[in-house]
């Protein structure tokens, strides 16, 4: 090839590469520099602040949202007379903290054959957990430090799918007593009376329960372990089960009139329960005092223990009255149970009878015990609520009890009580208790009647 030929195309791409360029440039028109660029028409500056009003209004309503997610969430807290409340803005959770501390004494006279020691005594040490979680679900947990043991009292949750209807399950008091339904903090007096001593305490189960005709009528069905007289049960000791009902009539609640206060209603429960020579599943019954004055036979043998066998049946009419400064409750028990000793084999009912009334001088009585009109306030020179009560009651034994099911030299036939009360509401929260109650007995002892049981008692009480 020649080399001369090669060497005049490379000049030749390289004048291209150099003239093209300039020559685009030459003939390209001049830039007039002073010339203002194009200004928006005024149709592209509406949309330019239409756009701008729209992400404006997006982002006020984010904000709104994220204030109301916050606010459905954020935390209410409340203290007063009625506890401790943490709520959140929606009022879907609630947790409640309350309790009660009760400190008693038992000063006993006229114990020369059966002494008692007089004792002061943390009758309920009781804190309270309580609280709702998605509106209609409720709960509680309630344990209890009193006498130096620690008991789980109450443990349940509360379904509320409307007033006429709710379901609890749980641990709690069965539908049966009207004095048991009551607080602790409630009672008129130290010791509730001896019907409660024929009826459940606490008991595990399920229960349907509601309010009818705006609260007028109330109703309760239910399903439990079942537990003896007076008792409360943790576990089952066999596979029957406690069926409870209970209906009670308030006509004029809803009213909100001078009968307001009255009352009344019937409620019962039965099973089948089977008792062995370790947990006869029969109760013993105590005094005002919390002396034992009547048990079944009981020698650790066949033929020598009383044990349940078959079924029981409770029943109970129930009502009050609380009228201006009058108070008035009263119920009577009738608790029937088949019971056995080696072959022999018996039903035997016994009974049990309260009524208490109460007179209330700056307050007014009600179910749930007295709110004083003015508490008591040294400087202001107000004292708060005092009420005068009185009960009357009584529990027999059935007569073919004895002999063959419990000893005569040693388990009363009966057994009778009268008490006197005086109670100090210093406020809604702190009270002060001073009852006399005397119990006298129908056998129960070896040469005739047990011997009479006095007792003077005290309470502190502080609830929240």
């Amino acid at each position: 090839m020649n080399p001369f030929r090669g060497w005049w195309l490379g000049a030749l791409l390289l004048g291209l590469t150099v003239v093209s360029p300039l020559r685009a440039w030459q003939e390209a028109p001049p830039v007039d520099e002073t010339q203002e660029p194009a200004q928006p028409t005024l149709e592209e500056k509406v949309e330019e602040l239409d756009q701008k009003v729209r992400i404006l209004q997006r982002q006020d309503e984010l904000e709104k949202e994220a204030a109301a997610e916050k606010a459905k969430t954020a935390t209410g807290v409340t203290s007063g007379r009625d506890g401790f409340s943490f709520k959140s803005n929606d009022g879907a959770y609630v947790l409640k903290l309350r309790g009660y501390v009760q400190l008693d004494g038992r000063f006993y006279s006229g114990d020369d054959e059966r002494p008692a020691t007089d004792t002061f005594i943390l009758r309920r040490v009781r804190p309270i957990f309580e609280g709702t979680v998605f509106k209609i679900f409720d709960f509680r947990i309630m344990p209890d430090f009193g006498g130096g043991t620690t008991v789980l009292q109450d443990a349940y949750i509360d379904a509320r799918f409307s007033p006429k209807i709710k379901i609890r399950a749980g641990k709690f008091k069965p539908p049966v007593g009207l004095e048991r339904l009551q607080s602790g903090t409630d009672i008129l007096f130290v010791e509730r009376g001896f019907p409660t001593s024929l009826l459940p305490n606490r008991d595990l189960g399920v229960q349907l329960f509601g309010d009818l005709a705006g609260g007028n009528v109330s109703w309760a069905a239910g399903v439990f372990n079942g537990v003896v007289d007076g008792g409360s049960g943790d576990l089952d000791g066999n596979d029957g089960k406690d069926y409870a009902a209970r209906l009670f009539f308030q006509p004029f609640l809803a009213d909100n009139g001078s009968w307001k206060g009255l009352g009344f209603g019937v409620a019962a429960i039965t099973g089948d329960q089977q008792g062995t020579l370790t947990s006869t599943g029969l109760a013993a019954y105590r005094t005002p005092g919390q002396q034992t004055f009547f048990s079944y036979r009981s020698d650790g043998t066949a033929a020598g223990t009383v044990i349940a066998d078959g079924e029981r049946f409770r029943l109970t009419p129930q009502a009050h009255l609380y009228r201006g400064p009058f108070g008035l409750l009263t119920e009577y028990a009738i608790s029937r149970q088949e019971v056995r000793r080696g072959t022999v084999a018996a039903e035997l009912e016994n009974t049990a009878l309260q009524v208490t009334a109460s007179w209330v001088f700056g307050g007014e009585p009600t179910y749930r015990a007295v709110s004083p009109k003015k508490p008591f306030d040294r400087e202001a020179g107000t004292w708060g609520a005092f009420e005068v009560a009185a009960r009357y009651n009584r529990l027999e034994l059935d007569d073919d009890t004895f002999p063959l099911f419990a000893n005569p030299a040693s388990a009363a036939e009966a057994a009778e009580a009268w008490s006197l009360g005086l109670n100090w509401y210093l406020n809604r929260n702190v009270r002060i208790y001073l009852d006399y109650e005397r119990t006298t007995f129908e056998g129960g002892a070896a040469t005739g009647d047990r011997e009479d049981e006095s007792v003077l008692f005290s309470r502190f009480q502080i609830s929240f």
